[in-house]
């Protein structure tokens, strides 16, 4: 295996610290339990010194470039699982794995490349937040046309295979699959305005436009 995809325990816990931000808990006597890294407090030690984190008691918080670091390894993990899973349609366990390797080898420019082709898409597949990059605010990176889009996006009397959904409740999500709207699901755009109306399985069906956008399909041949 080449050195570069070897783990970077560094990154991991910064990872670490970073997911368990998100879920509510800075602290560090929770980090170092359920850290997967044998040296986790010597290397906590070692970041400190670095300017990666501080810890003040029972808490330990990310500096600038400690969060910076962490937000790009959170990033590219999330992205890489976007693509493998939804696009290559991988199994979750060889998403998992490989996303694990992918998220310390991407560069800035290869992550906001894959952003740019998944049309950057807001949450992963677990429905975590991918941080946004430079590629999802910069004017001619958003020009590309990405292989995966919101529904209201595709020509109309177009097949469109939904590749990934992200709808802001499970009881939407659910509603939807009620009439077969799902990942791995065809539909057919039929029209767009007032609301946006696809015919999936010889049946139509009227959605609302922030419904619509929260469906993200790509063209089918």
């Amino acid at each position: 295996m080449h050195p570069e995809f070897r783990a970077q325990p560094k990154d991991e816990v910064l990872e670490e610290i970073w997911t368990r931000h998100e879920a509510g808990d800075d602290s560090l006597s929770g980090l170092l339990q359920v850290s997967a890294e044998e040296d986790a407090p010597t290397l906590v030690e070692q970041m400190q010194s670095e300017g990666l984190l501080q810890v003040e008691g029972d808490r330990v918080h990310l500096t600038a470039s400690g969060d910076a670091r962490a937000r790009f390894i959170v990033r590219g993990h999330r992205l890489a699982k976007r693509l493998l899973f939804d696009v290559l349609n991988l199994p979750a366990d060889e998403t998992e794995r490989t996303a694990c390797l992918m998220e310390h080898v991407l560069s800035p420019a290869t992550a906001n490349a894959v952003c740019a082709l998944l049309g950057h898409p807001p949450r992963c597949p677990e429905g975590f937040e991918i941080p946004a990059g430079e590629c999802c605010t910069d004017r001619a990176a958003r020009q590309i046309r990405p292989l995966v889009f919101p529904l209201p996006e595709l020509e109309r009397g177009t097949n469109g295979h939904i590749v990934f959904m992200t709808p802001n409740s499970q009881k939407r999500y659910e509603r939807l699959g009620l009439f077969g709207v799902v990942p791995g699901s065809t539909v057919r755009l039929r029209q767009t305005q007032p609301s946006v109306v696809i015919e999936i399985e010889g049946t139509s069906l009227a959605l609302d436009r922030e419904v619509a956008r929260e469906i993200y399909v790509r063209r089918e041949s």
